[in-house]
């Protein structure tokens, strides 16, 4: 008997040994229009080397958070036809995005709607520069909610 199902066989799971990873991004995807409407009155649009990005501040009103808690972060990609082309393309677009948000989800801003538009060059990139550029957005939009949290004034200036 090798060792591996030795310690199965001991209660020790070696899933659990690995980190939690959630195998999609279904619970904080943006889903409805005026969601994203909302989104994009209230944020401010910010550019990188294959995206454009807009952070926005999740409206306290009917959201069911506990007292001193942030609401949880939300997520929106779309991938337009004039920019991206045919529907597989813009279809490979979000699924290669998708992939590289589902791996840093812990980086997502509390309390924030982060929405994404891929430019075309997203198709061709390798996919670790893609990620990296991913988790540099991340990085960006947690400094940016920190600076926001802190500073309300700035949140309602910048809308």
């Amino acid at each position: 008997m090798n060792n591996s199902s030795q310690s199965h066989e001991q209660g020790e799971d070696p899933r659990l040994q690995m980190p939690y990873r959630p195998q999609s991004l279904k619970g904080v995807r943006l889903r409805s229009h005026a969601d994203y409407q909302r989104a994009y009155a209230a944020a401010r649009k910010r550019q990188s080397a294959s995206m454009s990005w807009f952070l926005a501040p999740r409206p306290a009103e009917g959201e069911k958070t506990l007292p001193g808690h942030a609401a949880p972060p939300r997520v929106g990609l779309t991938a337009g036809k004039a920019v991206a082309g045919k529907a597989h393309e813009r279809n490979r677009m979000k699924r290669r995005m998708r992939e590289a948000l589902r791996r840093h989800l812990e980086l997502l801003p509390a309390g924030f709607d982060l929405i994404f538009h891929p430019r075309r060059a997203v198709l061709t990139m390798e996919f670790a520069k893609l990620e990296a550029e991913v988790v540099r957005i991340l990085a960006q939009a947690r400094a940016e909610a920190k600076r926001l949290d802190r500073n309300p004034a700035a949140s309602a200036a910048a809308s």
